[in-house]
C-alpha cells in the first residue's frame, strides 16, 4: 500500500492519542511498572538498554535499546493495553520513479525462506486473530506493522513478518504479478495483443487518477528537487516498466538490513520475549553494515520558484469552469528538532484551522475557491518539514489575486499575532487527544514517531508532549511575539518557496493513454519472435501458478479452539432524563464524558430526505444562540473534543424490510466542561442560525468538493451502495444519504446561484429532527462522574423541552422494539416497516474520468438474527481468501476485491481499482460456482472463521462500549448466540447457503460499476448509464 507524504503521520491535529486501558485486566504489576525495572546498560538477548523513561501523559513506559551486533534500533512502549503491536521500518530512499520500494513491499510478502508458499501475507489474514496487518511505502521509509490481542498469535505473526522482510524469496514470478509484466491480453491466446499488467502498475494508475493525490506528489517532487523526494516512491505508472527483477533484488540487499532497521513494539506482552525471538529468528544471522541511506538536507534556494502542471477535468466538480488549484509551499526546518516541529505544527493549526483562522478568513470566506488546496498546512513526513497554503476549485484569472492574499495574510499575522483564546483552544485539544483512548493506539504511535525516528530523531522526546506544551507556554511568556517571529522567519523571509498551479486539460487522459501506448509499443518493437514466445509461455506459467491450489501448511496458524467461546459482557443501565430514555455505561474514560443522542427521522416529509446530510454537516457550523459561527467554533474547540451530527440508517436485525432512520448527535468533553458542552447543544436545539447565506455557501462548496474528491479513493463503497439500492428499503435510503445520488445532489446545490430555498428548508428539517419526543441518549463516563452527568443531562432536557412536539410519522407502518429487551413496556425504538417493498434487479454504470473501474454486485439474503446469517459471513470470507483474491487481484490485476456480508442482509461482491469491468462480474459468478461445488476443506472453513472472529472480536474503546446495543438494539445475548452459530458453521451449511441465496435462479441482485468510458456497456440495453 502506497502512503502519500501528506499521510498525516506527523500532524498532531489528526493523531488521536489513545488506547485501551483495561484496568480490569488482573496482573500483579502493570506492564508500565515492570518496564521501569530495566536499567540503562543492561544486556538483553543481544540488545543493550539505552534509556528507560516513564511517560505518564500517555500512560506508558518507553524503553530504548540498540542491537549490539548490527546496530538495529529498538523502541518498546510498555502500556496496559492488550492490543499489542509490532512494527519494523526501513529507510528506503529510491533515486528513480520505478516504484522499487513499493513493488518490493508487495513482493517480500509473497513468500520467504521459512514460509515459501505463495502469498503468506494474505494467507495469514485468515490464520490469525490480528486486529491490524498491513505494510506502507512512504516517501523515505517502508513500514510493516501488525497488532493482535493474542500472545500466541503475536509470536506467529512476528515469525512470518521477520522472515518476509529479512529472508524473502523474491521470485521472478512474484515480481511479474505484483510489479509489472508484458503479457497477452488473454494469457491463453498468443494472438491477443500484448499489454502491461501488474498489481502495483494498476494501483498507481488508480492513485494518479485522483487529482488531489497527483497534486500532492508534484508539490513534493518540485519543492525537494535534489534527492529522494524528487521521485515517486510508489512508482510513476510510465516509469514502473523500466524496473528489472535484478534491480529489485539489489534494492532489498542494501536497504532491508538490520543496520538500516527500526523496531517498535507496544502493549502489555513482556519485552524479553520479543527481543529473544527477533534475535534468534533474524538479527543473529547478520553483521553490521553501513547502509548509506541518509537523506541529505535539501540545498536552499536563493529565490522563489514557480511551476505549472495539468490534470484531468473532474466531471463532478461543483463548478466546471473553476477547477484550478494554486498553492504556495515553504521549506521549513529539520523534523528531528522536536520542539520546533511541535511549534510549527501548532502554528500551522492557528493559521489555517477553523473559521477563526486568518487564512480561512482571507481565502475561504471570499469564495474564490471551493476549499483549501489538497496539500495544506504543516507536513512533517519528509526530513525537512514543509508548510503549504492555497486553494482548489478556483478560476484561472484569480491566480494573481490568491498570491497577493497569501502574502498579505502573512504580513497581517506578523503584525497582529493570534488571540490568546485560540492558542488555549489548541492546547485544550492536545489535552483531550492525550486522554481520549482508541483501540489502535499502538498503530497511532508507530505512525506518529516514524518520520522523525527515520532520520535519527529521538522518538521518546516526541512522546513527551507535556514537556513540549510547557516549553511552548514558557516561550510565549518570555517573548509575546514568539509566534510572529516564526512566521516572519519561515514565511516572509523564506526564499525556498514554490508556487505551483494546476489546471484541467480535456486531453489529459488521452495523453496519458497515448504515452502508455507509446511506451508499450517501444517495448514490443524490441522483442524478437523468441521473446514473444517466452512472454506467452511465462504468462501461461504464471496463470498456472495462480490457479494451483496452494499448500499453506508451512505457515503457523491459530485454531478455532484458540478463540474465546464467550464474549465479555458490557453492563449498561437504562434510565431517563426529562422523559427521554438514557443508556448509561460506566467505563474507564480518563476523565472524559462521551454523549450521544439518536433522533428519529420518522416524521420528516420524504421530499426533505436528500437534504439531511447537508443539514448534519452545517448544523454545528452556522452559529447558535448568542454566538456567530466563529464564536461557536471557538467555544467548541475550547470546551469540547468536538461536536458532530451524522445520518444513521440501521437495518432491523430480524426483518430485511424494516429499519430505523435518524441522525446521531455525538460529542465529548473533559469532566470540568460538562455544563458548557450541554449549553452549546441547547443553543443548537433552541436557536440555531440558518440565515447567513454567505456562510452556508462556503460550507456547501467545501462539502461538494470533498464528496467529488472522495470517489477515486472510495469508489468501491459507492458501487456497493448503489448496487444495494433496489434490494431493501434501508439500501434505498443509504444511497440517498451517502451514495452517488448524494454526490450529484450536492453538486446541484453548489451550482445554485441563490440558496434561499435551502435556507428555508433547513429549519423545517431541524423542527422534525431536534425533537426530544423522538430521541434517546447514551452516556459513557467514569463511575465517579455518572451522577453529575445525569444531573447536567436532566437540565439540558429542561432547556430544550420547548422543542418537544408529538408529530405524526409520515408513514403509518411503524413497528416498536423495546430498548430494554427485559422490559416490553418501557421506551422503544420506532422502526419503519415497508412490507410491500418489491426488490428489483438493476444494473447501473457511472462513467467517470478514471483509468480503472470499481465493480460491485449485491444480493438480497437474510437479516442478522437468521440462522443462515453466520454461514453467509463465513462464506464471504472464505470466497474472498480462497477464490476471489486469486481471480480479481492475482489474475485480474485489480488492487483488491472480494465478498462481504453486510449487517443489512446484503451479500456484496466488489473490486477496487480494477483494470476490468464486466469480466469481473463473471469472476463473482465463478466464485459462487466454486462455493456450490464444495471444493474446499475443513482447514479453509476454519481459516474463514478465524478471519470473521478477528473482526467480531476487534477491540472496542471505552467511549464506544454499549454503542452497538444503543444504536441497533443488538444485546450481548444476541451477539453470543451469533457467536455460537459461527462456531457451528459446517461444510454442508456453506454449500447450502451458496445454492439457496447466491445462485442465478434464486437471487435478487443489483449491479453497479464506476469507471471509464465503456462501449460494451453503452450498447447493452440492460444497463442504465448515468
Amino acid at each position: 500500500m502506497f502512503r502519500q507524504t501528506r499521510a498525516v503521520l506527523q500532524k498532531l491535529r489528526y493523531i488521536s492519542f489513545n488506547g485501551q486501558q483495561q484496568t480490569w485486566r488482573l496482573k500483579s504489576t502493570s506492564a508500565r511498572e515492570r518496564a521501569l525495572q530495566y536499567q540503562p546498560g543492561q544486556k538483553l538477548h543481544g540488545f543493550t538498554v539505552r534509556e528507560v523513561v516513564a511517560v505518564p501523559d500517555l500512560f506508558l513506559t518507553a524503553v530504548k535499546l540498540s542491537h549490539d551486533k548490527t546496530g538495529a534500533q529498538y523502541l518498546h512502549a510498555a502500556r496496559d493495553d492488550s492490543n499489542n503491536l509490532f512494527s519494523v521500518q526501513f529507510r528506503t530512499t529510491p533515486l528513480d520513479s520505478t516504484g522499487v520500494p513499493h513493488i518490493l513491499e508487495h513482493t517480500v510478502l509473497c513468500g520467504s525462506e521459512k514460509y515459501p508458499c505463495r502469498d503468506p501475507f494474505f494467507k495469514m489474514l485468515n490464520r490469525s486473530l490480528s486486529t491490524f496487518m498491513n505494510a506502507f511505502t512512504a516517501s523515505d521509509y517502508t513500514m510493516y506493522p501488525f497488532s493482535t490481542q493474542n500472545g500466541k498469535d503475536f509470536q506467529n505473526l512476528l515469525s512470518v513478518y521477520l522472515d518476509a522482510v529479512f529472508f524473502p524469496c523474491l521470485r521472478e514470478q512474484d515480481f511479474w504479478q505484483e510489479g509489472w509484466r508484458l503479457e497477452n491480453e488473454n494469457p491463453s491466446d498468443p494472438s491477443s495483443p500484448l499489454v502491461f499488467k501488474g498489481v502495483v502498475f494498476n494501483e498507481m494508475k488508480g492513485a494518479f487518477s485522483d487529482n488531489e493525490r497527483l497534486y500532492a506528489q508534484h508539490v513534493q517532487n518540485k519543492l525537494y528537487p535534489d534527492h529522494t523526494y524528487s521521485v515517486v516512491s510508489g512508482g510513476e505508472p510510465l516509469a514502473i516498466p523500466d524496473l528489472t527483477w535484478e534491480q529489485l533484488k539489489q534494492f532489498h540487499a542494501t536497504h532491508y538490513h538490520p543496520s538500516n532497521a527500526r523496531f517498535f513494539t507496544y502493549g502489555d506482552l513482556p519485552l524479553e520475549n520479543h527481543l529473544k525471538q527477533i534475535e534468534e529468528e533474524a538479527l543473529s544471522k547478520f553483521e553490521r553494515i553501513n547502509p548509506n541511506t541518509e537523506v541529505p538536507s535539501q540545498p536552499h534556494w536563493t529565490s522563489p520558484r514557480a511551476d505549472h502542471v495539468t490534470c484531468s477535468p473532474d466531471a463532478l466538480a461543483p463548478d466546471p469552469a473553476r477547477q484550478n488549484t494554486l498553492c504556495v509551499s515553504y521549506l521549513l526546518g529539520d523534523i528531528t528538532d522536536t520542539f520546533e516541529g511541535f511549534t510549527l505544527s501548532l502554528l500551522s493549526s492557528l493559521m489555517i484551522s477553523g473559521p477563526n483562522s486568518p487564512f480561512y478568513k482571507s481565502l475561504i470566506e471570499p469564495k474564490i475557491g471551493t476549499d483549501f488546496s489538497s496539500v495544506v498546512g504543516y507536513d512533517g513526513s519528509t526530513k525537512e518539514a514543509s508548510f503549504s497554503i492555497g486553494l482548489q476549485g478556483m478560476a484561472e484569472e484569480d491566480t494573481e489575486k490568491v498570491k497577493e492574499i497569501i502574502s498579505q495574510t502573512i504580513n497581517d499575522i506578523i503584525e497582529n499575532g493570534f488571540e490568546e483564546e485560540r492558542i488555549e483552544a489548541l492546547l485544550h485539544k492536545i489535552e483531550i487527544q492525550m486522554k481520549h483512548q482508541s483501540t489502535n493506539f499502538g498503530l497511532s504511535l508507530a505512525s506518529y514517531i516514524a518520520s522523525s525516528w527515520n532520520h535519527d530523531g529521538d522518538p521518546v522526546e516526541l512522546l513527551r508532549l507535556s514537556e513540549s506544551v510547557a516549553m511552548f507556554r514558557q516561550a510565549l511568556k518570555e517573548n509575546p511575539r514568539f509566534l510572529q517571529d516564526k512566521v516572519k522567519h519561515y514565511f516572509k523571509e523564506n526564499t525556498h518557496r514554490l508556487t505551483l498551479s494546476m489546471s484541467p486539460d480535456d486531453t489529459y487522459l488521452e495523453k496519458q493513454a497515448k504515452a502508455e501506448a507509446e511506451k508499450l509499443q517501444k517495448k514490443i518493437e524490441a522483442l524478437s519472435d523468441s521473446d514473444r514466445k517466452e512472454i506467452y509461455e511465462k504468462g501461461l506459467e504464471l496463470l498456472a501458478a495462480q490457479s494451483k491450489t496452494q499448500d499453506a501448511s508451512c505457515l503457523p496458524a491459530l485454531k478455532v479452539s484458540d478463540i474465546e467461546p464467550v464474549i465479555p459482557t458490557t453492563t449498561v443501565q437504562m434510565s431517563s432524563a426529562g422523559g427521554v430514555p438514557v443508556q448509561y455505561c460506566e467505563q474507564p474514560t480518563n476523565g472524559l464524558v462521551y454523549f450521544r443522542a439518536m433522533c428519529s427521522l420518522n416524521t420528516l416529509p420524504e421530499d426533505l430526505r436528500l437534504y439531511v446530510p447537508l443539514f448534519c454537516s452545517v448544523i454545528t457550523k452556522m452559529g447558535c444562540g448568542g454566538l456567530d459561527y466563529r464564536q461557536q467554533a471557538q467555544q467548541m474547540e475550547l470546551r469540547t473534543g468536538g461536536m458532530s451530527v451524522s445520518t444513521q440508517v440501521i437495518s432491523d436485525y430480524t426483518q430485511l424490510d424494516s429499519f430505523e432512520q435518524g441522525v446521531l448527535l455525538s460529542s465529548s468533553c473533559l469532566e470540568r466542561n460538562l455544563p458548557h458542552m450541554f449549553e452549546l447543544w441547547s443553543d443548537i436545539f433552541n436557536k440555531p442560525h440558518f440565515d447567513n447565506e454567505e456562510r452556508l455557501r462556503v460550507l456547501v462548496m467545501m462539502s461538494a468538493q470533498e464528496l467529488a474528491n472522495g470517489i477515486s479513493y472510495s469508489g468501491h463503497m459507492y458501487a456497493v451502495t448503489r448496487a444495494g439500492r433496489q434490494l431493501t428499503p434501508a439500501g434505498d435510503l443509504q444511497e440517498t444519504f451517502s451514495g452517488m445520488e448524494q454526490v450529484k445532489f450536492m453538486k446541484r446545490i453548489a451550482e445554485m446561484s441563490d440558496l434561499t430555498q435551502v435556507i428555508r428548508t433547513l429549519p423545517r428539517i431541524k423542527n422534525h429532527l431536534l425533537n426530544p419526543a423522538n430521541m434517546r441518549c447514551a452516556v459513557n463516563t467514569t463511575p465517579q462522574k455518572m451522577s453529575d452527568t445525569a444531573t447536567q443531562l436532566e437540565s439540558f432536557m429542561k432547556d430544550v423541552a420547548a422543542n418537544k412536539k408529538e408529530r405524526k410519522p409520515i408513514r403509518a407502518n411503524i413497528i416498536e422494539k423495546p430498548l430494554d429487551p427485559q422490559n416490553d413496556f418501557g421506551p422503544s425504538r420506532k422502526l419503519l416497516s415497508d412490507l410491500d417493498f418489491q426488490p428489483c434487479q438493476m444494473k447501473t454504470f457511472f462513467e467517470l474520468p478514471f483509468p480503472v473501474n470499481f465493480v460491485s454486485e449485491s444480493i438480497r439474503t437474510v437479516p442478522f438474527s437468521h440462522e443462515d446469517y453466520a454461514s453467509l459471513c463465513v462464506l464471504a470470507r472464505m470466497m474472498t481468501a480462497k477464490f476471489l483474491h486469486g481471480e480479481i487481484r492475482e489474475k485480474g490485476g485489480a488492487y483488491g476485491g472480494g465478498a462481504r456480508m453486510g449487517a443489512g442482509g446484503l451479500f456484496s461482491f466488489y473490486s477496487y481499482r480494477d483494470p476490468n469491468s464486466v469480466q469481473t462480474l463473471s469472476a463473482f459468478h465463478k466464485g459462487v460456482d466454486w462455493a456450490k461445488s464444495g471444493q474446499f476443506t475443513q482447514q479453509d472453513i476454519d481459516e474463514a472463521k478465524l478471519s470473521v472472529f478477528s473482526a467480531v472480536d476487534s477491540p472496542v474503546a471505552p467511549a464506544d462500549k454499549g454503542m452497538g446495543r444503543f444504536l441497533s438494539g443488538v444485546t450481548d445475548q444476541m451477539k453470543q448466540s451469533y457467536r455460537e452459530r459461527l462456531f457451528a458453521v459446517s461444510h454442508k451449511n456453506l454449500v447450502d447457503v451458496a445454492e439457496r441465496y447466491l445462485c442465478v435462479g434464486q437471487k435478487t441482485c443489483g449491479v453497479a460499476i464506476l469507471g471509464p468510458e465503456n462501449d460494451a456497456i453503452k450498447k447493452d440495453p440492460s444497463w442504465v448509464v448515468q
